[in-house]
């Protein structure tokens, strides 16, 4: 197990313990993938985990590997006690901006939980607005808690997986390598062919890019 998974199974060993102790039972944590890139949907994850679980190798997803993260999506939805991914499109950000749209995806993956929290944690500075639960927010919250790291691992795999489906529905673009992210050869490949039907056009600023 690296360092940093260590760290974090010990912090939250320490924190689900107090919990517990205060009556708490189910422990959710949240967390979204996909609110900077220029193309495809914002995706959230909502995880509650059964009481001490371990997960050998749980981390932030951002320290993971694609093939680690893969795997680790099946562990955790196989231990998870529930678990649910909700996404929120392209289209929809454009039309209510994406703190909006990243709190509906948020909101839609907890409501879509079998098992209803009695606390969460929402990675982050910003509380889920109009949440009628107990909920906490925690900045990094990905390395600190883990059920928001696990969260954090299926909100990322989930959209990853999307944006490799919609390479095939929008070839050239090349989604399959950057997920949809600004990258030198993405942005190329909107000048060169137009956005798609799934690029963010209130996040494209193309007239910028051809004078740069």
């Amino acid at each position: 197990m690296s360092k940093s998974s260590q760290l974090l199974q010990d912090s939250w060993l320490t924190t689900e313990t107090k919990l517990r102790e205060m009556g708490f039972e189910r422990i959710a944590g949240i967390d979204e993938a996909g609110r900077g890139p220029l193309a495809g949907p914002v995706a959230a994850a909502a995880v509650i985990l059964p009481p001490f679980c371990h997960i050998e190798g749980l981390n932030d997803s951002k320290k993971l590997s694609a093939a680690r993260r893969e795997r680790l999506a099946q562990e955790i939805r196989r231990q998870a006690l529930a678990c649910a991914v909700a996404v929120v499109a392209a289209r929809v950000i454009d039309q209510i901006g994406i703190l909006p749209a990243t709190f509906r995806a948020m909101s839609l993956a907890v409501s879509n939980l079998r098992i209803q929290p009695d606390y969460l944690f929402v990675d982050g500075n910003l509380p889920l607005p109009q949440y009628k639960g107990t909920q906490e927010t925690l900045i990094g919250g990905d390395g600190l808690a883990a059920p928001v790291a696990a969260a954090s691992i299926l909100a990322k795999v989930t959209r990853d997986q999307l944006m490799i489906r919609f390479n095939q529905i929008f070839p050239g673009y090349g989604f399959e390598k950057h997920k949809g992210y600004g990258t030198v050869a993405h942005r190329e490949a909107i000048i060169l062919r137009g956005p798609s039907l799934i690029h963010r056009t209130s996040f494209l600023h193309i007239d910028k890019w051809e004078e740069e």
